[in-house]
């Protein structure tokens, strides 16, 4: 069986991947972050998703020995009118995502890429979200939280934002890093099951 490697340091997707009973090792893959000019949403989060699992592959390549690898790398962008909300640069920053978020639907799009070094593939999730209104001292005590400060659109739907979510559809897994369905699917072609951890426990 390949062994899997996971180039993200995001703490959710190693719960996710966790809980999915799938044995992993994580992997630093710095990339640079920056949309190209006039690049679309979806091939952003889809660029970067496989950069980084690229970006994981090289550094095995280095070390070259043992079992067949693959990586998986991974994407998140919070989109409104066709915009990529980021990751807050300081409070206001994070203020204005939550305000324009306020009472309306946004799309969340999660890419995953995993690759050896025979093939790779790459999907992508689409989730809308719909935010009931925030009121102004709400924001402000969220982002006094400390939690939006490094998450893509200024919040965590897993976390205290969780308040903020009048609906969902798609993916709650992807919206929070990693489509759990079809990361699944594409780990199977790979040769890597699912559940691994239940093996030799009885009901």
């Amino acid at each position: 069986m390949p062994l899997l490697y996971l180039a993200s340091g995001s703490p959710r997707r190693r719960e996710l991947l966790t809980q999915i009973g799938v044995p992993f090792t994580t992997l630093s893959a710095d990339i640079d972050e920056t949309p190209f000019p006039e690049e679309s949403p979806v091939a952003y989060v889809e660029r970067l998703a496989s950069a980084k699992a690229e970006a994981g592959l090289a550094l095995l390549a280095i070390n070259a020995t043992g079992p067949t690898a693959c990586v998986l790398g991974a994407d998140t962008a919070v989109v409104l009118d066709g915009r990529i909300l980021g990751k807050p640069v300081d409070q206001a920053d994070a203020l204005a995502m939550l305000s324009a978020l306020s009472g309306r639907e946004h799309e969340v799009l999660t890419s995953v890429a995993l690759v050896d070094h025979q093939r790779s593939e790459v999907r992508t999730v689409h989730s809308l979200v719909r935010f009931r209104s925030i009121q102004s001292a709400e924001a402000q005590a969220y982002w006094d939280s400390g939690e939006p400060q490094d998450k893509a659109g200024g919040y965590a739907i897993q976390g205290l934002a969780a308040i903020f979510v009048d609906s969902l559809q798609g993916s709650y897994s992807a919206v929070v890093g990693l489509p759990l369905c079809e990361t699944a699917e594409m780990l199977g072609r790979f040769g890597i099951p699912c559940w691994q951890r239940l093996e030799g426990k009885k009901p």
